[in-house]
C-alpha cells in the first residue's frame, strides 16, 4: 500500500511546510539515511542541539525506512540515550534500520553520527502497523 504524501505538511520531510526540516533521505541497503545542521533554533543550551529535535529526526529517519517499503506504522514507542553532545552549525548524519518484526509490532534502531563517525545519540522506537495497510 503506498500513501500519497504530495500535500502532506509533515514536520520532518514535507518541502511545503515553511517552518519544518525538510529533511531528504537516502536509502542504502537496510538502513535510511539523512543529513542535518542544526542552527540557532535548533538549539538546546548554547551551541548544542535540543534533544527533543534529535529525537524528531531520530523518529522521523526510522518512520521513512517504514515508507520507503510502503508499511504504514505509527510510532508507540521511542526510547533515546543521549551519550555526546551535537553541535550546532555542524552538518551530522541520522539512520535508521529495522531491528525485528513480530506482527504488527516492528521495532527499529536509529542513531546520530557526529561528522567523525562518533555515535551521539542512539534510540529503539516501536511502531504498530496500520491494520489497513497489512
Amino acid at each position: 500500500m503506498s500513501v500519497e504524501l504530495r500535500d502532506s505538511m509533515c514536520f520532518g520531510c514535507s518541502p511545503q511546510n515553511p517552518i519544518g526540516l525538510k529533511l531528504k533521505f537516502i536509502h542504502d541497503g537496510d538502513i535510511c539515511r539523512s543529513y542535518f545542521t542544526g542552527s540557532r533554533e535548533h538549539e538546546g543550551w548554547p551551541g548544542i542541539m535540543h534533544g527533543g529535535l534529535l529525537t524528531t529526526l531520530l523518529d522521523e529517519v526510522m518512520a521513512q525506512w517504514l515508507y520507503e517499503r510502503d508499511i504504514m506504522a505509527m510510532t508507540v514507542e521511542i526510547n533515546v540515550k543521549f551519550s555526546k553532545p551535537v553541535p550546532i552549525g555542524q552538518q551530522f548524519a541520522v539512520e535508521g534500520k529495522q531491528e525485528s518484526k513480530k506482527g504488527r509490532l516492528i521495532v527499529l534502531e536509529g542513531q546520530v553520527l557526529l561528522s567523525d563517525g562518533t555515535v551521539a545519540t542512539k534510540a529503539t522506537a516501536k511502531f504498530i502497523q496500520v491494520k489497513n495497510s497489512i
